[in-house]
């Protein structure tokens, strides 16, 4: 029995050295958090936790009746500051909650000196009131918006694309990037029915000679009964729609080294030649060797063109079926120029752009576009965003304009026009612009139209003036014909940018249909530099409208959530656009962007959008060149950094820059989630209708746990007639369907790697398919793999 009172005493006097211990870190905390300017309610906190050691030690019953009033009181101040959101709410009450748990417990509580019922009651209700709280935010997410978009007005229209129902034939299906299909079998009534049809492993993982940024971001294309898709190492596989059988493969033999900035490939491109240009009468004659083709781009700056049927190389395409796109291109380093997205293909032009690594030097290949002919791969034109006569060819020995501002997502083509829009980036390196001509600021970071045939310009539209950011326009732009508010048909093309606004242009002309107001941004840059007195603003936008604050901040416990909000406050923050600095500036939104290359999905029909944007910061600090900084690589330098993240050298620029995601001590991001939603757009009044969380933490947190916070994503919707989108892109492993008019979730499949891509739909034999790359994303995080997967409706079902 004093065995058993010896134990009970030995807890009692570690549940207060723990809140001592607490009280201690939460005091100190507190103190330098109110010194930054900053909640006071921390040093509340640290006493409170101190007194109530205190009494705990000593075993006085009142211990149980403070820690009451403070339990009541933390949770009135947390809905008091974030309002009823849960997840907003659960660090600032977890270890408080559990902590005033623990001490009612009898093993605490029968070893008071004294009992007092009224003090362990009173505790019991500060319990109770938090719990209620608690519940109750779980069903009232203020960041939740409930709405229903409106059906069709009428039936669909007859596609003018001459694209069969059931094919895929390009990366957006369309080469305006709809992402939209008109198939229907699987739809809300019974999407909850699919399972895998087959799976395809292509048994492209990563090497030792890989960069962290390893991703597998394809969308497949499908063409009558075939299927084609690239890999991470552009390995191309064609395979049977209905089966998922192998047909072919072609491997271009890449050789990648840790310096690559990227080692991607989000998609190949079709061609067929019609009979006419072919040459070829069409009276049972087998078709000419490529007469349909696949064009394929290769990381280290090569571009194949190859049969379609059997996987031959075009022999008169190139040099036998293949072309160097580093001619003519300076400091040509492997790895350097990366054409990463699927290339637009017009009746005679191959229109191609590339990556050029981010922050590595000014001393860079070129971001130059260049149109190529489609049958012989002879260079027809080039724009260089940087030269001051953009259009111009190098002549021999000579190059195009190094570090010019590059094209790296994908693209859209209207054959009506005869107009590519291309999505432009940032000269490099890209946090610094002090030296940046007037050539390379004038078709930077934003949407550039050109004429296909030609190359000419048609016009373009800026979307950030001198980018110190990297907010370049990521994503491939989406061309839809719109009923505006006066019933007037409007062709128009949708630009999301990873600032959250979606910036709506005439297509023809890059007017503004939807308000971009110009609004004054933070000033006051690094060194040498300077800032751009104002940025344009869509009124479309899933922008925040109010800046961050120290109620915004998160973190696992109360106890990052502390250093979190210190952190904020040490840091340079003035809202949108605040500039690089030495202290260390908040990005938000971050690097990553609120769009990246997905995205997003429109039914053109019922005149609505389903996008998904992400809200994640990050921090930028610039370094100054000094001692073990040099404005130079030396001789042990590879080459690049491998990564988007971490250290970034800028070699010739004054400053380095470190670039990562705004996280906690531990490790969790410090701005309160979500960090990720999917939407529904009426393309009409251009409101936002519905928003929703997507994704939960099972393959990001210690435990396998469900919790749905919404997650940071890397992909882009897919939407049908069927009134159904499918998505994978979290940063768990699924892929979801969700009812488009309101965004209810429908159905999800478990993927056995990460699915960091854009999924497709398409119908053969009767059937329709949903397929999904899961094959994981490096510097993402989520597992890595090599998996195609297809999923259908029972053949009961498939009707």
């Amino acid at each position: 029995m004093e065995t058993k009172a010896s134990l009970s005493r030995i807890v009692v006097i570690i549940t207060a050295l723990f809140a001592a211990l607490s009280g201690i870190y939460l005091l100190v905390g507190g103190i330098w958090l109110a010194k930054l300017g900053g909640s006071l309610y921390y040093i509340i906190a640290g006493v409170i936790s101190l007194v109530t050691a205190w009494l705990l030690y000593r075993r006085r019953s009142s211990a149980l009746l403070l820690y009451a009033i403070f339990l009541f009181g933390t949770t009135v101040w947390a809905v008091w500051e974030v309002g009823t959101d849960f997840w907003a709410l659960t660090p600032r009450l977890d270890v408080t909650f559990f902590l005033g748990l623990w001490i009612l417990l009898p093993v605490v509580y029968n070893q008071m000196l004294a009992k007092n019922g009224f003090a362990r009651g009173a505790l019991a209700v500060s319990l109770l009131f938090t719990v209620i709280m608690l519940g109750y935010s779980i069903f009232n997410d203020p960041q939740v918006i409930n709405g229903t978009l409106k059906a069709a007005d009428s039936a669909p229209a007859k596609s003018d694309s001459g694209i069969p129902d059931g094919d895929w034939p390009a990366y957006g299906r369309t080469q305006g990037g709809t992402r939209y299909s008109p198939l229907s079998q699987i739809n809300d009534k019974n999407v909850s029915k699919l399972d895998v049809a087959w799976t395809f492993r292509t048994g492209d993982l990563k090497t030792p000679n890989d960069p962290g940024e390893i991703t597998d971001e394809v969308t497949p294309i499908k063409i009558g009964d075939m299927l084609y898709l690239c890999t991470p190492h552009q390995k191309l596989f064609a395979l049977d729609a209905a089966t998922g059988k192998e047909k072919w493969k072609f491997d271009p033999e890449l050789k990648p080294n840790p310096t690559f900035q990227h080692v991607t490939c989000r998609g190949v491109s079709y061609h067929e030649t019609t009979p006419a240009a072919e040459g070829n009468a069409t009276n049972g004659a087998a078709p000419a060797v490529c007469s349909r083709r696949i064009i394929l781009p290769v990381n280290d700056g090569r571009l194949f063109a190859l049969d379609a049927e059997t996987g031959a190389r075009c022999p008169a395409f190139g040099n036998n079926g293949e072309l160097n796109l580093q001619g003519n291109m300076p400091y040509a380093t492997p790895g350097h120029y990366e054409p990463t997205s699927p290339p637009i293909i017009t009746k005679s032009v191959i229109i191609v752009a590339g990556a050029v690594t981010d922050n590595y030097s000014n001393r860079e290949p070129s971001g130059v576009i260049r149109g190529f002919d489609v049958e012989t791969g002879k260079l027809l034109w080039a724009f260089d965003p940087g030269a001051a006569e953009p259009n111009k060819l190098p002549a021999d020995g000579q190059h195009f304009t190094p570090n010019s501002p590059n094209s790296w997502a994908p693209a859209a083509y209207d054959d009506k026009l005869d107009l590519v829009y291309l999505p432009i980036g940032v000269a490099t390196p890209d946090i610094w612009g002090g030296n940046r001509t007037p050539e390379m600021e004038r078709y930077a970071s934003g949407l550039l139209a050109l004429n296909a045939t030609t190359g000419k310009l048609a016009w373009f539209y800026q979307t950030v003036h001198h980018d110190l950011w990297d907010m370049d326009v990521p994503a491939q732009p989406t061309l839809a014909d719109i009923t505006d508010k006066n019933g007037n048909k409007v062709p128009a093309i949708y630009v999301p940018t990873k600032t959250g606004n979606i910036f709506v242009l005439d297509r023809r002309d890059g007017k503004l249909i939807v308000d971009a107001p110009e609004k004054p941004v933070p000033q006051g840059a690094a060194k040498g530099d300077h800032v751009s007195p104002t940025q344009p603003f869509s009124k479309l936008t899933f922008r925040p409208e109010a800046k961050l604050t120290g109620k915004d901040m998160w973190g696992a416990t109360i106890y990052d959530q502390l250093m979190c909000r210190v952190i904020f406050h040490k840091l340079r923050y003035e809202g949108t656009f605040t500039p690089p600095s030495e202290q260390g500036t908040l990005v938000f939104p971050g690097n990553l962007g609120m769009f990246e290359w997905g995205g997003i999905s429109v039914d053109t029909d019922r005149q609505v959008a389903i996008a998904n944007p992400i809200a994640l910061p990050f921090v930028s600090k610039l370094i100054p060149r000094g001692p073990g900084n040099p404005i130079e690589p030396d001789a042990n330098d590879k080459g690049g950094s491998g990564t988007e993240t971490g250290i970034q050298p800028q070699y010739g620029v004054p400053f380095g820059v470190t670039l990562n995601p705004f996280l906690s001590p531990l490790g969790f991001p410090c701005k309160q989630p979500a960090w990720g939603y999917i939407s529904g757009v009426d393309l009409k009044t251009n409101d936002i209708v519905w928003k929703k969380r997507i994704g939960t933490v099972r393959d990001s947190s210690p435990l396998p746990l469900p919790f749905k916070m919404g997650m940071p994503m890397l992909g882009a919707p897919v939407s049908t007639a069927g009134n159904v989108f499918f998505i994978a892109a979290t940063a768990d492993n699924y892929l979801r369907a969700f009812n488009m008019s309101n965004g209810d979730k429908l159905w999800e499949a478990r993927l056995p790697a990460g699915g960091q891509a854009t999924p497709m739909t398409y119908s053969v034999n009767g059937k329709q398919y949903v397929v999904i790359a899961a094959g994981g994303h490096g510097s993402f995080g989520t597992k890595l793999g090599d998996y195609i997967i297809a999923y259908a409706l029972p053949d009961a079902d498939a009707k």
